[in-house]
């Protein structure tokens, strides 16, 4: 990671001893051969406390350790850097969600369900950089298809941040026919923990009484994803992602 900061602060001193800056240089030979800190700061536009925008880039780069840091920063983090101020990390914020949100592939109301790949597919883009846990809902019809996407609760999971109530109170109002559980690890690790696991059970016993199967939670995480249906968490009375057809479950009995 060092490596490519220095590389990229490299390049840009390059661009700036050449006298062509970075719009002229993506003018001229396209985005792609851009330097993080070139990007950074067209973003910027100006520079600030006594440095060009360039130099204004290169020091955010190397104070958030790389773009990656950058995404991660609330713009509180940004604008405290000298000559950012907030209307520049402002426009750092939302030129980063806009890339999330292109890189996404997000599911539309009406687009099948067909398993956890499709739910990490949905969220990694938006859960990845996230450094609290949030826990959301899919609401699904009959047919496993997306009606709705709804946020239940954001903080370290509990039980008593999700309480069942909680999670089946839109699914009853929406007239659902399943739904599926899912929240981050900003840790990185997708591994569920002892309290995914019981607030799994939990909900979906819930769910079985009221007649909504919970069909999975998916943990989302930067290093992928974890199914605790696959992983055999899901009760048996629980749904399953082929519509029609009850889970088998883990073979437990439970």
């Amino acid at each position: 990671m060092q490596e490519s900061k220095d590389r990229s602060a490299a390049e840009g001193a390059r661009a700036l001893a050449s006298g062509d800056g970075p719009r002229e240089r993506l003018l001229a030979h396209g985005p792609e051969v851009l330097s993080d800190a070139e990007l950074v700061a067209l973003l910027l536009r100006t520079g600030g406390a006594g440095r060009d925008a360039l130099a204004l880039a290169g020091s955010l780069l190397q104070r958030h350790d790389g773009l990656h840091g950058i995404a991660t920063a609330v713009g509180a983090e940004l604008s405290s850097e000298p000559g950012v101020g907030p209307a520049k990390s402002a426009s750092l914020v939302a030129a980063l969600e806009m890339g999330r949100r292109l890189a996404a592939r997000r599911l539309r109301a009406g687009d099948a369900v067909r398993g956890p790949a499709d739910v990490f597919r949905h969220f990694h883009s938006r859960l990845r950089s996230i450094r609290h846990e949030r826990f959301l809902v899919l609401l699904l019809d009959g047919r496993h298809r997306l009606l709705r996407e709804v946020a239940i609760s954001q903080g370290t999971l509990t039980a008593s941040l999700v309480h069942p109530r909680e999670v089946f109170r839109p699914a009853l109002r929406e007239a659902a026919a399943a739904v599926v559980l899912v929240h981050n690890h900003p840790s990185g690790d997708p591994t569920p923990s002892t309290e995914d696991r019981e607030i799994t059970s939990r909900l979906a016993d819930a769910g079985s009484l009221v007649g909504i199967p919970v069909l999975d939670h998916v943990v989302v995480a930067e290093r992928g994803w974890a199914s605790l249906c696959e992983l055999g968490a899901i009760p048996r009375r629980g749904g399953s992602w082929e519509p029609g057809v009850p889970n088998a479950g883990d073979g437990s009995g439970r």
